[in-house]
């Protein structure tokens, strides 16, 4: 089995060590990783913007990327879920239906397709994990607190395999952080409320890490916690489920 390696920009720019930690962690788990060094932005912001028509030169540069591999596997559910649901391709119309059903975010590669059940994984400290809207809604990762269904959650199933971790329980536990790409940015002050409360539900249970699958939900929540100057750490699951802290 060969996994080529999606990395959005955002995660190569700022969070590069979320990046290393997937590495590290498919590398243990026996997998041959491949990084194509010539991938670029997935295309997510300018679609989010209404500008998905300006896109289809990412979307084909992304097929050339990674049409020829067994699985396509990112530390990012919301850049997953958009190549799955958007990336179409004039240019390659058969190849962009084959990479779309390849893509997969990294607890749902690790969960469904590895069917990982243990890890060398040690964290001893008090974990909050929030769910991203994508994630859990789109990519069906997570059951919705709301609904009368069995539930079930691929992240926390992978998080209650790492030594020494204590999982807090969060009092609304699949509530939107606010970010949303550019919702944030063109409705600041709904997003930042809706942050704020987020984070002070994983603050009111002692949370001394928030996690999750999306760096950008993460980011949005870091900028917060900085501003209270609080001692809450981010951090992205692929380092907690990779790491080895004593």
């Amino acid at each position: 089995m060969t996994v080529s390696l999606f990395i959005p920009c955002y995660v190569d720019q700022f969070y590069p060590n979320a990046a290393i930690a997937t590495l590290e962690l498919l590398e243990k788990l026996g997998v041959k990783v491949v990084y194509p060094s010539r991938q670029t932005c997935c295309g997510q912001p300018m679609a989010n913007s209404g500008f998905e028509h300006l896109t289809m030169e990412s979307n084909n540069q992304f097929i050339e990327n990674f049409r020829e591999f067994d699985y396509i596997v990112a530390p990012s559910g919301s850049c997953v879920l958009h190549m799955k649901d958007h990336l179409h391709s004039g240019k390659y119309p058969n190849e962009s239906e084959s990479v779309r059903q390849k893509v997969y975010e990294l607890t749902e590669f690790l969960t469904d397709v590895l069917k990982v059940n243990s890890l060398k994984a040690r964290f001893p400290h008090k974990v909050g994990l929030h769910q991203s809207c994508h994630g859990q809604r789109g990519l069906k990762l997570a059951s919705m607190s709301e609904l009368v269904a069995p539930a079930f959650s691929k992240p926390e199933q992978l998080l209650s395999m790492v030594e020494g971790l204590e999982l807090i329980e969060l009092t609304r536990k699949d509530e939107c952080c606010g970010f949303g790409g550019t919702f944030c940015v063109a409705e600041e002050a709904v997003s930042v409320k809706m942050g704020k409360d987020r984070v002070m539900d994983h603050l009111q249970h002692d949370a001394e890490v928030i996690t999750g699958s999306d760096m950008s939900c993460l980011m949005h929540m870091e900028g917060i916690l900085r501003r209270k100057k609080s001692n809450v750490r981010v951090m992205h699951i692929a380092e907690i489920l990779n790491a080895q802290e004593l």
